[in-house]
């Protein structure tokens, strides 16, 4: 298949780029700037120019092509006061694929976020996120705006990443957490620290993108999840040793101080099943895990850190 990709030269889609290739897919993928196109032109992929505000663009790309991932989100401007607007952005790309894409039966693969669904339970395939009027609703209401694509004649699916989608030069929120242990001095976690995050390898959801690209019926949900749910308290702890600093606690109360941004995602307890998705897509995750992946060191460089995330939450 001619697949058009956004968000193809970023922290994930440079991985699903190589995984579609060695399936025989040719790749074509959005760039908004001169270093984006350089960095796809390099991994063999045809480059479009234009941004996610390029409708136009977007409308013939995805018309040209047999099918489309959006892994894009407007991060600069998300993190930096203007969530609702990066959220509003991404609806009017999904709806021009949409109106692309109608009555074709092709491929569209969206890639949401599995935080936050069912706070204290397991988040399965089946959740369907509460609406409400906040910012990060629009993003729920464009996932399902995508899966609602199937009725008009699209093989719709939205994979639902974990928010830790580690590896070697992640820049998200796991870096995040590291960075601000080194700056603070101590590795913390909010209260007892026994709230779960669910996390995935970089290369696991990669593939995942490839199989529903590939396969995944009419208006599936996926979950781009390996691990259920891991304790930030575990995660604090190894960053700890690593940096060889004090792991300890931080008051509800003083998490935006210490945490910043970070403070109200690294307060919940989110964990999340992929049950499903392994049975529909016979996804096996094979990579480490996140606390093995800590382990291996490359978090710990003096490189390494964010301000923000790299990838789609």
């Amino acid at each position: 298949m001619r697949i058009f990709m956004t968000g193809a030269s970023g922290w994930l889609g440079s991985a699903v780029v190589p995984e579609l290739a060695e399936a025989g897919h040719r790749v074509t993928g959005l760039a908004r700037s001169d270093v984006s196109a350089a960095a796809l032109d390099a991994a063999g992929v045809e480059v479009v120019r234009g941004t996610l505000d390029d409708l136009a663009v977007l409308r013939d790309a995805a018309a040209g092509s047999d099918a489309v991932i959006h892994l894009a989100f407007k991060h600069d401007i998300a993190f930096t006061g203007d969530f609702q607007g990066a959220a509003e952005a991404d609806r009017r790309a999904v709806d021009t694929f949409g109106d692309a894409l109608a009555g074709t039966d092709r491929p569209f693969v969206l890639a949401s976020g599995v935080i936050g669904f069912a706070p204290g339970r397991v988040a399965t395939e089946r959740v369907v996120p509460s609406v409400d009027e906040s910012p990060s609703a629009i993003r729920s209401a464009t996932a399902r705006a995508a899966l609602a694509l199937a009725a008009r004649g699209v093989r719709s699916s939205v994979v639902r990443l974990a928010p830790t989608c580690h590896g070697d030069g992640d820049n998200g929120f796991l870096a995040t957490l590291v960075a601000i242990a080194r700056t603070k001095g101590v590795s913390g976690y909010i209260g007892e620290g026994a709230n779960r995050w669910p996390a995935v390898h970089r290369l696991d959801a990669a593939r995942l993108f490839r199989l529903a690209v590939d396969g995944a019926p009419a208006g599936s949900v996926l979950h781009g999840v390996a691990e259920e749910g891991i304790p930030i308290r575990d995660i604090a702890e190894v960053i700890g040793r690593h940096l060889r600093v004090p792991v300890a606690s931080v008051n509800p109360e003083d998490a935006p101080a210490h945490f910043t941004w970070l403070s109200p995602l690294l307060g919940l307890d989110s964990p999340a099943s992929s049950a499903l998705t392994r049975e529909l897509l016979d996804w096996r995750p094979s990579r480490p895990g996140l606390l093995e992946d800590l382990d291996q060191g490359h978090y710990f460089r003096r490189s390494a850190g964010a301000d923000r995330p790299a990838f789609t939450p």
